[in-house]
């Protein structure tokens, strides 16, 4: 019972950007583009933080289910295109991979997505917020 539970269990693969504190606006409506290209992949924002130099928005991004993701499903491979494109595109926003947000991370990260300030955080597709907290 519990191999048929870890085998069903999403995995969530975490990618952080870290763009310079004056060009955090220029990375999320690069991110919304990319999202755009990548309609298939499910991701979040799903971690916020600051010090005095960057913004780490940390991006949330579903492989699939842990079986699925063995086999390379379609789903992982879409996941798989979407974390290369945005090493790739957003390199100037210094992408590495992370460990899953804090709590303050992903509290400020929701703050942030509900504010309704599309300047500052531009209108993600609708497929973008489907990664469980």
């Amino acid at each position: 019972m519990a191999e048929t539970q870890q085998a069903d269990e999403t995995v969530v693969v975490h990618v952080q950007l870290r763009p310079r504190r004056g060009s955090t606006r220029r990375c999320l409506a690069e991110l919304s583009a990319l999202a755009a290209a990548h309609p298939a992949v499910a991701f979040a924002i799903t971690g916020l933080a600051k010090d005095e130099r960057v913004v780490r928005v940390t991006v949330g991004v579903e492989l699939g289910p842990r079986e699925a993701i063995a086999r390379f499903s379609p789903q992982a491979q879409a996941a798989y295109a979407f974390v290369s494109d945005v090493f790739t595109l957003l390199y100037d926003h210094m992408p590495v991979y992370a460990a899953e947000p804090a709590p303050a991370e992903r509290a400020a990260a929701e703050a942030l997505l509900h504010a309704g300030d599309p300047g500052l955080a531009p209108a993600l597709p609708a497929h973008a917020e489907r990664v469980p907290a």
